[in-house]
């Protein structure tokens, strides 16, 4: 079973056991988030998509940290001007591990246990 949840500005496919990286979000290191804007729900049978959202559906997660991207360079210049710049940019994370996907009224639930 796989969801497609939307977090950050972002899309992102997410199963049981999946960890994976989001936008920060404000939740100390071992509590439990929900994510509630999934797109849409798979289970192998049967895809419940969203209009935008798919109702009731949820996707429970655990915050495993809070941290910072890889440095990227950014560098504008003007030709023939002299003009050039670089800065850098670090974008903040926070890692979590999704625990469930509960499909809301009737619909079931997926669990990693």
């Amino acid at each position: 079973m796989y969801a497609v949840i939307r977090s950050g500005g972002r899309q992102r496919k997410v199963a049981v056991n999946q960890a994976i990286r989001v936008d920060r979000l404000s939740a100390e290191p071992g509590d439990d988030v929900v994510l509630d804007q999934v797109l849409l729900v798979a289970d192998g049978q049967d895809t419940r998509v969203g209009r935008p959202l798919v109702p009731g559906a949820v996707v429970r997660a655990k915050v495993l940290g809070h941290d910072r991207a890889k440095k990227i360079l950014v560098f504008k210049k003007k030709r023939r001007k002299g003009y050039h710049k670089a800065q850098g940019h670090r974008q903040d994370y926070t890692a979590l591990k999704i625990t469930a996907i509960d499909l809301g009224a009737g619909g079931g639930q997926a669990n990693g246990s």
